[in-house]
């Protein structure tokens, strides 16, 4: 059994308002096993693609190896659009050294509710994947009941949206008999929104999509590739 910890801390500054959220980046990272075209930061395995999406949206002209100016490229992104990073799964066990969310088990989660009280000006939470089992969104939703919360839908359309109402301060629901946490009367609205994952795996479900359907017939170029620019260009 591999106990995969995450390597990198929450990057997440006081002016952040979008804070981007996944699981786990693959094993290899937290044992320090890189790829070539891999960047020791937030999403740095190459095959992820969230970094190809922004580079391709803002023509970065993104370094795409092991070295410290290619992380200093993506931070220095992220403060200038305020951008967060903070993955929900801190740690996990796998019986198998890949990146599939599916074979995590004895799943801690980070305390995303404490990360967005002590940063106010966060407004909106990206998932980079959906409801489906051991995704992002599908993790959030649990964490969300441990405070008693829950997501209204706003958008059912992909990506989904929603969002769910914030007390100013929160305390968990610790036992059965109790209905609901105790919250101030102060709310502040968060958005979330359930992008389609950068994973090679997505791409199945991104081809069977009505929209992507109708792109694809009317530019036989188009690809999976574009499709999730075009959707993340919206959001990020």
């Amino acid at each position: 059994m591999f106990f995969h910890q995450h390597p990198y801390p929450p990057f997440i500054k006081e002016d952040t308002t979008k804070l981007i959220v996944g699981t786990l980046p693959p094993p290899r990272f937290s044992v320090g096993e890189l790829l070539e075209k891999d960047v020791n930061f937030c999403y740095g395995s190459y095959f992820n693609s969230l970094w190809l999406f922004i580079d391709k949206i803002y023509d970065l002209n993104l370094r795409y190896d092991n070295s410290e100016e290619a992380v200093v490229q993506r931070k220095n992104f992220l403060i200038a659009h305020k951008i967060g990073i903070c993955d929900i799964v801190e740690s996990a066990e796998r019986q198998k050294m890949d990146a599939s969310d599916m074979g995590l088990t004895n799943i801690h989660l980070r305390n995303i509710i404490g990360y967005l009280q002590d940063y106010p000006n966060i407004d909106t939470l990206l998932f980079t994947g959906g409801n489906s089992k051991n995704g992002p969104e599908y993790f959030f939703r649990r964490h969300l009941k441990t405070y008693g919360l829950k997501l209204k839908v706003v958008s059912d359309e992909v990506p989904r949206i929603h969002e769910f109402e914030l007390p100013a301060k929160l305390t968990t629901v610790e036992e059965p008999s109790i209905s609901s946490p105790k919250k101030s009367t102060q709310l502040r609205t968060i958005k979330t929104v359930s992008l389609t994952s950068g994973s090679g795996a997505a791409n199945i479900s991104i081809s069977r999509m009505p929209l992507y359907q109708h792109l694809k017939a009317k530019n036989p170029d188009f690809n999976t590739f574009d499709f999730r620019v075009l959707q993340y260009r919206e959001f990020i």
